[in-house]
């Protein structure tokens, strides 16, 4: 992210895919035979014209995401698109597709796990080696991340207040992830819950998810950085992973491309869903953003009370009640308490849209994609499980969104 961009001038998307075989859905590790292919070598990094595409810790994740700052986030749907059919395409003579959604829900982490092999791979081993990277917490989730930029000091301090305020509610519009090891684990975004605990050997690394509220670059590094740093140390000796991306809260400051990167948000079944996400999200942080009394508010309210919603929005996703009276206030609502869902769809309301009306609208009308995926699959079962998968991937092939029955 160029340090010549202010606030919303430009987004950075990144979405990622897991890569499954045909046949049977099962974990398909060749994410670098799709990167070869389209570079003509064995490479991290393509770029394919308005996006790159990369690799990740895990070989069966490919991560496609805009090639720069994008202005016109419909226009980047479509081009998420494109790749998408592509990539598919590509795939087909490998006997595999690309499988949307936040985590595979049988998968066995500890048998299907490859992590990526090639090239300077020093940072995954010595994550590998820290943390163990075969659980579900690292080789078994995929998301959108959203980069928002920042042109100075001021500007970090106040978006990042408004980022802050609005992660508790994200997994009420995104959650997709309410099955793992082939059972209903309860949850709506499973994925946040083992995301949460992923390096709880180090809990300065992740925090409470929601970030400690700041009021300066300095006093986030004080905050953030300086305590990670400090505990990692005795288990990085060679200070592999004393960087800025060491940090795993909901939202991460990137200082070296002057972005905060936004982390909550589970992958849709197709990317005219994940941006239609992205614009709600953006629109809703920039008002706040705009509004320094609103900045002032958002950073008063304790991280304790913004973790314990978040946790139940991770639970229970949009049917998750809101009744937070200062959060309330923050977002100008009158109502003292309200479903997730229906905070939502105000939100929404007081915004202009209609480029994502349609996506919009199957998440308030028919609920998030764990809700449906949940209605759809029915009594839990690989021999239930397996067919709305399948569904789910021709979904992402051709862009269309994914619905169940009543």
């Amino acid at each position: 992210m160029s340090k010549s961009f202010g606030a919303f001038a430009g987004f950075g998307i990144e979405i990622e895919y897991m890569i499954v075989r045909a046949d049977d859905l099962g974990v398909a590790p060749i994410a670098d035979r799709v990167l070869e292919e389209a570079e003509g070598e064995i490479t991290n990094e393509t770029e394919q014209g308005p996006l790159a595409w990369s690799n990740e810790l895990a070989l069966h994740v490919v991560e496609l995401k805009t090639n720069g700052p994008a202005a016109d986030l419909s226009r980047a749907a479509e081009d998420f698109q494109a790749a998408v059919a592509r990539i598919d395409g590509m795939l087909d003579k490998h006997g595999a597709v690309l499988m949307p959604g936040a985590v595979h829900p049988w998968m066995n982490p500890d048998t299907d796990t490859q992590l990526w092999p090639h090239g300077d791979d020093v940072i995954y081993r010595a994550y590998d080696r820290i943390f163990g990277c075969k659980g579900h917490g690292w080789s078994n989730l995929q998301s959108m991340h959203v980069n928002l930029p920042f042109g100075d000091d001021e500007e970090f301090v106040r978006l990042h207040a408004a980022v802050r305020a609005i992660l508790p509610i994200l997994p009420a519009i995104a959650a997709s992830s309410p099955f793992l090891d082939a059972r209903d684990t309860g949850l709506a975004d499973v994925r946040l819950d083992t995301y949460a605990r992923n390096q709880a050997r180090i809990p300065s690394i992740t925090g409470q998810i929601i970030p400690e509220a700041v009021d300066s670059p300095a006093d986030y590094t004080r905050k953030v950085f300086e305590p990670m740093y400090h505990d990692i140390a005795p288990f990085d000796e060679d200070g592999i992973l004393q960087f800025e991306w060491l940090n795993s809260r909901g939202a991460i400051a990137r200082f070296d491309r002057n972005a905060i990167e936004i982390r909550l948000l589970d992958t849709q079944e197709r990317p005219a869903a994940d941006l239609a996400i992205a614009a709600l999200v953006t629109r809703v942080v920039k008002r706040l953003f705009d509004a320094p009394e609103r900045v002032t508010a958002a950073n008063a309210i304790d991280t304790p009370l913004l973790a314990a919603l978040l946790r139940r929005c991770i639970v229970d996703a949009e049917n998750a009640i809101v009744d937070e009276r200062a959060y309330l206030d923050l977002l100008g609502t009158k109502e003292r308490r309200l479903s997730a869902r229906d905070l939502w769809r105000r939100l929404a309301e007081a915004e202009d849209l209609d480029a994502f009306r349609e996506p919009l609208a199957v998440i308030f009308e028919d609920g998030t994609l764990a809700t449906r995926l949940r209605r759809a699959v029915g009594t839990i079962g690989r021999d239930t499980l397996e067919p709305v998968y399948r569904a789910l991937c021709g979904c992402l092939r051709e862009g269309r969104a994914f619905r169940a029955g009543p």
